[in-house]
């Protein structure tokens, strides 16, 4: 398992763990990143990562993507 920010770009990761507080998990899961869900990273910029979940893309920022395990 490795945080999401250090996935490579363009491929298919599945979630494997969410960590964090109780509300940073629910922001998560509201966002679509759910366990057993799959994400792929389009592109990290200046610390940000914009990645692919369920259709959309989202921007989140390092420290979220952190949070996230694939």
């Amino acid at each position: 398992m490795i945080p999401l920010c250090y996935a490579d770009p363009g491929e298919v990761q599945i979630i494997k763990k969410i960590g964090g507080s109780p509300e940073v998990k629910q922001h998560l899961e509201n966002l679509g990143f759910n366990v057993g869900g799959e994400v792929v990273i389009i592109n990290s910029l200046g610390g940000n990562v914009i990645v692919k979940v369920k259709e959309s893309r989202i921007a989140i920022n390092d420290e979220m993507a952190r949070r996230i395990m694939v």
